[in-house]
C-alpha cells in the first residue's frame, strides 16, 4: 500500500491506493492519532511534505512505515496544482510515491538532528533578543536621549540605569531589559550544549582546523551539510548551500548571473559569515579575495569566497582530513 499524507498543523488528510493505483480509502485524522494509523498499514510506504510542522509526524510514522520526505519546492506537480484541496493533495502523494516520481528531502540521524535543533533555536532566539534590543533603542529615541552604539554591555547599562524618565518610559525600558537578560540566559545555555555536540562531532572538529570559523559556525555547517557522502561531488555541495550562479543560456552565448539562493539559508549565511573573518586571517582564502575583489565589488568577492571555502569543505569531510589549502599560489 501507498499512503499520501498531507499534514497541517493539528490534522492530516490520508489517502491510501493499492499496487495498482486503485484508491482504497481516503481519512481526516488528528495528527496525536497518525500513529493508529501507522500502525495499521505497517511495512507500507508513504510520503508527507517537509513542512514546518513534519518532524513530530515523521518519527511518530516512521516507527511503522517506510517515510519519504518529500520536497515540496520540487515537486512542482503538486505545488503548481490548479485545483489543491487536501484530499487532491494527499491521492497525488500517494500516486506519485507509487510512480516513484517524488523529489525527496534529506532525513539527518538523531545525532544531526539535535544539533540542527540547538542552533536554529539559538539563531531564533538571537533575532529574538535583536528585537527587543531595538524596541530599547526606540524608547530612547522617542525620549530624546543620545546615546552611543553600545548599550547593553556594563558601562551601557550604566547609562541606561542613571537616564532621566518618566515612570512609564522607566517601566517600559526595566521590562524590554528584563526580556533580554532572560534571552541572554537561555542563548548561553543552548550555547553550552552546543559546545558539547561539536566536541562530540568529528567533522565539526575538521571544521574548526579553518581560520575564520568558530564553535557556533562550525556546528551551523555541520548540522546543516549532515552526511557528506550524500554529496557526490563539490558541485552538489555548493548547490545545496544556493551558493551556484544562475545560468542564462541563450544559443552558444552563457551569461552567469547572481547565486541561486535556493539551498540552506542557514549553511550560506555560516559560510559568508566565516569567509569575512577568514580573509583576514587565511593567507590562501585572503588573496583569492584580493585578487577578486580588484576586478568585482566586496559583495561578489566574498561570497566567491564562500564558495571556495564549502569546495575545501567537502574534501575536507569525504578525506577525513583537517584545513590544509594547496600553495598560496594556486
Amino acid at each position: 500500500m501507498y499512503l499520501g499524507i498531507d499534514t497541517h498543523k493539528r490534522y492530516s488528510q490520508v489517502a491510501v491506493v493499492d499496487g495498482d493505483g486503485n484508491l482504497q480509502d481516503e481519512i481526516r485524522l488528528p495528527n496525536d492519532r497518525l500513529d493508529e494509523l501507522a500502525e495499521q498499514y505497517t511495512g507500507a510506504e508513504a510520503a508527507i511534505e517537509a513542512s514546518g510542522h513534519y518532524r513530530p509526524i515523521y518519527e511518530m510514522l516512521d516507527e511503522h512505515l517506510d517515510v519519504t520526505l518529500v520536497n515540496p519546492s520540487k515537486n512542482r506537480i503538486i505545488a503548481d496544482a490548479a485545483v489543491k484541496t487536501d484530499r487532491v493533495d494527499a491521492k497525488r502523494l500517494a500516486q506519485m510515491l507509487r510512480a516513484g516520481m517524488l523529489a525527496e528531502s534529506y532525513v539527518p540521524p538523531d545525532e544531526i538532528r539535535v544539533l540542527r535543533d540547538l542552533v536554529r533555536t539559538r539563531k531564533s532566539l538571537v533575532e529574538a533578543r535583536t528585537a527587543e534590543k531595538n524596541r530599547v533603542r526606540a524608547v530612547l529615541t522617542r525620549t530624546d536621549n543620545t546615546y552611543d552604539s553600545e548599550l547593553f554591555g556594563p558601562t551601557g547599562r550604566e547609562f541606561l540605569a542613571e537616564l532621566s524618565l518618566s515612570d512609564v518610559d522607566r517601566a517600559i525600558l526595566e521590562a524590554h531589559l528584563s526580556i533580554i537578560d532572560e534571552y541572554d540566559q537561555q542563548i548561553e545555555r543552548l550555547e553550552e550544549k552546543v559546545e558539547r555536540r561539536v566536541l562530540e562531532s568529528p567533522a565539526a572538529q575538521r571544521l574548526l582546523t579553518i581560520p575564520g570559523v568558530g564553535q557556533y559556525t562550525a556546528a551551523v555547517i555541520a548540522a546543516e551539510v549532515g552526511e557528506i557522502e550524500r554529496f557526490d561531488e563539490d558541485k552538489q555541495l555548493v548547490s545545496y548551500a544556493g551558493l551556484d550562479p544562475v545560468i542564462h543560456q541563450s544559443g552558444d552565448k552563457e551569461i552567469r548571473g547572481s547565486i541561486s539562493k535556493e539551498g540552506s539559508a542557514p549553511l550560506r549565511w555560516a559560510l559568508v559569515q566565516c569567509a569575512n573573518i577568514a580573509v583576514r586571517c587565511d593567507e590562501y582564502l585572503g588573496n583569492f579575495y584580493t585578487r577578486l575583489k580588484q576586478r568585482k565589488n566586496h559583495q561578489i568577492a566574498i561570497v566567491a569566497t564562500a564558495r571556495k571555502m564549502l569546495v575545501s569543505i567537502f574534501h575536507m569531510l569525504t578525506r577525513k582530513e583537517p584545513y590544509d589549502p594547496p600553495g598560496v599560489s594556486a
